[in-house]
């Protein structure tokens, strides 16, 4: 689908078109002109009061001709966010596409760069669905929504929006591939086309060259597989001198399994979305190339599957990682965190920085926080806070958790390596953060999300279809632009 800012009247168009209310300022339905009065008696009878994310859609006898509305509402004015509009804009799109609405028309009132960029990522990120291995798709049968022309809308929002929604919506076709499909050689691969396509350097490790690197760590998680581990390493380079330089790594496990701890049946389900964080990696790598921003971005992530074997690596095994540092294994199901030590000492001696991982990595993060939520941590409360900040603007929710329980670190340093694993049950997404933590270079300023919950949804909602959810992409970005930008460096 296009999104294409558009100056249009009402009397002049055949197509629906939508219009967005606030619950306390019907302000926009003058845009109706003398159509107004008729709308709002239909909606009266249809008791539409502009509430937050509900819909009406109304249907008049215009000089022989049915010309269709769609109201959506968006709650009370001074609460209302960019997230408002994104939501408002998916549930406009959803609704259009199931009426078979070829091409639709928007007034959503006076549009910001912002919101016009909101309306443009929500339309998109609303549309998605995930059906590919359907051999009949419910979509056959009907038109599908090909055009959204928005009112008042600001050219290069607009473009930015469908830049930030086609790299979340390639990032969930990714997350959403089962693992017979994507293993760590076809990540890897996909990272190669993507960076040939966009004019990025790619370096992909195999199997060899990760242990002749030192990355033990990576190499032992991976070890049990038939499949064997890659590592990747992508990189976005401006024209002239960078502003910034910094690193996104990503947790790459194309199946977790829980190894020789092995998963129970329940749990195993849904263990695809385990590469969530390096399918992040690539899909904003992927939008930086189109983009061009004036910072130096480093993608990383070591691709593994966790799988019980012979040649699986054990409870109790000391491994030594690229950093020296050594890790005894408490448990083979605390796997990402092991991966990530390779991933994040190989990001710490590239100059950079700032360091943001993103890694489905704790079940004790969700009970913490919800399937809504991801946890940041971080070793710089200024760089955190600017991630916040930038979180509430993009609608990816996040909660900052501490990192200083002396206590809870003692957990992760009693084993016969320089530290363990796992840290036990209680305050799981702190203790595994603590160990991320040991293998970031002191001076690089870092941040970790726990993205186990969002990442991957049981049912959809709002701008989200069920399954992969691409979280991360579009927070990332916003980043990367205002480090171009020349804020906060």
């Amino acid at each position: 689908m296009q999104v294409r800012a558009l100056e249009f009247r009402v009397e002049d168009v055949k197509e629906p078109v939508g219009i967005f209310v606030f619950e306390d300022d019907r302000e926009n339905l003058n845009f109706l002109g003398g159509l107004r009065d008729q709308v709002e008696k239909l909606l009266s009878v249809e008791n539409f009061k502009g509430k937050e994310e509900s819909i009406a859609k109304v249907s008049l006898l215009v000089e022989d001709k049915v010309r269709v509305f769609y109201l959506v509402g968006l709650g009370k004015r001074e609460k209302s966010t960019e997230d408002t509009y994104r939501t408002a804009s998916a549930l406009l799109t959803k609704r259009a596409k199931k009426d078979n609405v070829k091409e639709l028309y928007l007034y959503a009132g006076e549009l910001s760069f912002r919101i016009s960029k909101a309306v443009a990522e929500g339309a998109i990120l609303g549309r998605y669905r995930f059906d590919k291995y359907k051999t009949k798709k419910e979509e056959e049968e009907r038109v599908d929504l090909e055009m959204l022309c928005v009112h008042g809308a600001d050219e290069q929002g607009i473009r930015m929006g469908e830049i930030f929604a086609k790299a979340q919506n390639f990032t969930r076709d990714l997350v959403n591939e089962p693992g017979n499909v994507i293993n760590p050689i076809t990540l890897a691969e996909i990272a190669q086309r993507v960076a040939q396509e966009g004019g990025l350097q790619c370096r992909v490790y195999d199997e060899k060259e990760i242990q002749e690197m030192g990355m033990y760590a990576l190499w032992s998680v991976g070890k049990g597989s038939a499949t064997p581990p890659r590592f990747v390493h992508m990189v976005y380079k401006p024209e002239g001198e960078p502003k910034a330089r910094i690193a996104v790594v990503g947790k790459g496990l194309t199946f977790d399994s829980g190894g020789l701890n092995i998963k129970t049946g329940d749990y195993m389900r849904t263990m695809k979305m385990d590469k969530s964080g390096a399918c992040a990696v690539i899909g904003i790598m992927k939008a930086l190339s189109e983009l061009k921003p004036q910072v130096e971005v480093h993608g990383i992530f070591g691709a593994a599957e966790n799988m019980p074997s012979g040649t699986a690596y054990r409870p109790d095994d000391i491994i030594r990682a690229m950093n020296g540092k050594t890790i005894e294994i408490d448990n083979t199901d605390a796997e990402g965190r092991v991966t990530l030590a390779d991933a994040l000492s190989y990001a710490s001696n590239l100059g950079v920085s700032r360091i943001i991982d993103m890694a489905t990595l704790t079940g004790a993060c969700m009970v913490a926080l919800g399937e809504y939520t991801a946890g940041l941590f971080t070793n710089d409360n200024g760089f955190g806070e600017e991630l916040l900040e930038l979180s509430k603007l993009t609608g990816e929710r996040m909660w900052k958790l501490p990192l200083d329980d002396k206590k809870l670190r003692e957990k992760i340093k009693k084993g016969e390596g320089d530290v363990l694993n796992s840290g036990g049950r209680y305050g799981g997404a702190i203790t595994a953060a603590m160990f991320l933590e040991e293998f970031v270079k002191e001076g690089i300023k870092w941040v970790h999300l726990d993205i186990a919950g969002p990442a991957h949804l049981r049912e959809e909602f709002s701008y989200y279809a069920k399954g992969g959810t691409g979280f991360g992409v579009r927070t990332c970005l916003e980043y990367v632009i205002k480090l171009s930008e020349g804020e906060n460096q």
